[in-house]
């Protein structure tokens, strides 16, 4: 048998104090370890906190900018005389000139100062034809007096009740000087009237290159630029009553009989205006014409002055018209859902900013088309939030596209938070006031 007894006493010191050293080292080594049991445990909950309450980075976008569009530039057949100048509606600048800023006569397309600074007077409503003016013998001696100075007219009968409209369409289809007068009287008073009211118009309209003389162009003093005449003649085109006139063949009045419009290049070449002008030295023609781009209408806007006749004025136009009608294209520099941006986050969510719609634009020449893409940095986010825009640049054109997710950006999760410490974002303290 084994001497349990002995073998205890062994074990045990006998000293009294060395027991009681024992017992000190024994309770120090167990209070330690304690100690670092609940320091651990107090330190893994804050790691914990801190892990699962601090904010996930932000994830940068990789962008995507679209190369720019730019197309050859267009050949032109231009005129070999005078000065001319070719806009379009909706264009930045003119897109061909020759002695832009030069005045010239303008002649009788002053007749369509005329009839807008009337129209500003007077204006007709949609649908109708305005008011009547009756016309007297005063108005058959002012006819007799144009024949008399070689100037255009339109017939004219004592008695004779004609709307506005109607007596708008003898100004301007057969170029009526009489017709110019006639409505000066009875819009102001007197032609003098007329032209003080028209010097006042051409102020505030920024016609700063154009000078008005009488109501009819006869006189050599109205003058204007190339210019000048461009910007008047999209002014012209935005009032509805004077388009459709400028652009009418002709027209049957009982009154007057049939009145045809001296714009020989009316119908061709997609000339749909404006006016004709013509001195004893020049043939002049303003002009407009429609040419159709993709699923819009482009309306080019034109002068020649100068010509030493209107066969050789309107061939010279009509070759013009034909080189720069090709010279518009349509360019789409973004389909809808196209990418342009994309987010991959540390956590291993990804998603891709998509152009909402598609975008296409009209552009002249080589007018360069230029995206540019703005993406915002993410945390988190919904699918199909907008995250950003695509910004379409062409001249003076501008479209905005905004920019969707096609995929939903999530927090990462407990375990990844945990694992992951330094990819964290630090947490931001709150402040507030008392």
């Amino acid at each position: 048998m084994t001497d349990t007894t002995a073998h205890a006493d062994t074990a045990r010191p006998s000293d009294p104090d060395e027991r009681r050293r024992v017992y000190r080292r024994r309770r120090i080594v167990v209070f330690g370890s304690l100690a670092v049991v609940i320091a651990l445990l107090i330190g893994g909950g804050v790691y914990t906190a801190n892990a699962l309450g601090a904010p996930v980075p932000a994830a940068a976008p990789e962008v995507e900018q679209p190369a720019p569009v730019v197309a050859a530039a267009q050949p032109l057949a231009l005129p070999g005389f005078g000065g001319y100048a070719v806009g379009a509606v909706g264009f930045d600048g003119l897109l061909a000139a020759g002695n832009a800023d030069q005045p010239m006569a303008s002649a009788s397309i002053t007749k369509i100062i005329t009839a807008l600074v009337i129209l500003e007077q007077h204006p007709i409503p949609a649908g109708e034809n305005g008011p009547d003016i009756e016309y007297t013998d005063a108005d058959v001696d002012i006819y007799w007096d144009m024949i008399a100075q070689n100037g255009s007219v339109a017939p004219v009968e004592a008695g004779a009740t004609l709307s506005l409209r109607e007596s708008l369409e003898a100004l301007l289809l057969p170029s009526g000087n009489n017709y110019a007068i006639s409505l000066s009287n009875w819009a102001f008073g007197s032609e003098q009237g007329l032209v003080d009211a028209a010097r006042t118009w051409l102020d505030a309209h920024g016609l700063a290159n154009t000078r008005i003389a009488d109501a009819s162009g006869l006189s050599l003093e109205n003058v204007s630029t190339p210019a000048d005449l461009v910007q008047l003649g999209e002014l012209a085109l935005a009032e509805p009553v004077l388009a459709e006139i400028v652009a009418t063949q002709e027209v049957d009045i009982p009154e007057l009989g049939t009145l045809e419009n001296s714009n020989k290049l009316l119908g061709t070449h997609g000339v749909d205006g404006i006016k004709t002008g013509t001195t004893d030295d020049a043939a002049n023609l303003l002009f407009s014409a429609d040419y159709a781009v993709g699923d819009t209408t482009v309306t080019v806007v034109g002068v020649v002055l100068g010509g030493e006749n209107h066969a050789m004025l309107r061939e010279a136009i009509a070759k013009l018209l034909d080189s720069v009608a090709p010279g518009f294209h349509e360019v789409v520099p973004l389909e809808a859902g196209q990418e342009l941006a994309g987010y991959d986050t540390p956590w291993g969510d990804t998603a891709r900013a998509r152009a909402a719609d598609g975008a296409s634009v009209v552009v002249w020449s080589d007018t360069p088309v230029v995206v540019e893409v703005r993406a915002e940095p993410l945390t988190l986010a919904d699918e199909g939030e907008e995250v950003g825009t695509a910004v379409v640049r062409a001249g003076a054109q501008e479209i905005t596209v905004p920019l969707v997710l096609d995929a939903e950006i999530d927090d990462p999760g407990t375990w990844w938070r945990l694992a992951n410490p330094s990819g964290l974002a630090p947490a931001t303290a709150q402040s507030g006031s008392e």
